[in-house]
């Protein structure tokens, strides 16, 4: 089948302690807008947005989730299926910072991630506007993180003023576009391969 014309949907998941601005990302991105009032997401929720990613027409589909932990156990039927990940934190917020890594084994477990290795992450530290008095987590201790978890890319955003907002998301559409190929690809030759395997087998086994 031809997907020359064919919509791909890229299914993104954000996720981060509560208060880190994970909706505020998702609704600058995709609205242009910037609330200053703040309502916790309850369960999960999604918006979609079509994209164009080197010719090729796709569908991002961002689902914010709750960051308290009464409603994480709602998350995990919408962590399944997932093409990318991103973990945010607050720069003013160090707890949220240190549990970013929690939220990357948690999503590894629960979405039951095949090749966790190679799976897309992307991290975003958010609200760069606060005055630099307030900020508690520093550019190298974040980069150093995420050079630790296999070299992840890294961001800073303020959603408020829209910084580096689209510049993140971009990385993380191009992410999941190859995460979702390479699945095809693994799933479409996943026959072949293990026909050549076993093949290869059978001369060595000496059974």
């Amino acid at each position: 089948m031809s997907g020359g014309h064919r919509k791909t949907l890229l299914k993104v998941i954000i996720l981060g302690d509560t208060g880190v601005g994970k909706t505020s990302l998702m609704q600058q991105f995709i609205n242009g807008k910037f609330s200053q009032q703040y309502k916790a997401t309850i369960g999960a929720d999604f918006l979609p947005k079509d994209m164009s990613i080197d010719d090729k027409n796709v569908t991002m589909q961002i689902w914010d989730t709750a960051g308290q932990e009464r409603f994480q156990s709602l998350g995990v039927a919408f962590y399944r299926g997932s093409d990318c990940c991103v973990l945010v934190y607050d720069v003013t917020n160090p707890k949220s910072f240190e549990n970013l890594q929690s939220w990357r084994d948690e999503f590894l477990i629960q979405a039951n991630i095949k090749d966790p290795d190679n799976f897309p992450f992307v991290v975003i530290g958010n609200k760069i506007d606060v005055e630099e008095s307030k900020r508690l987590v520093s550019s190298k201790k974040a980069q150093s993180l995420c050079a630790s978890l296999g070299n992840l890319p890294y961001f800073e955003t303020s959603a408020k003023e829209a910084v580096n907002v689209d510049q993140a998301f971009d990385v993380v559409a191009r992410s999941a576009l190859q995460q979702e190929e390479s699945m095809e690809f693994t799933d479409d030759y996943t026959d072949a391969v293990n026909i050549q395997v076993d093949g290869d087998n059978y001369s060595t086994c000496g059974c």
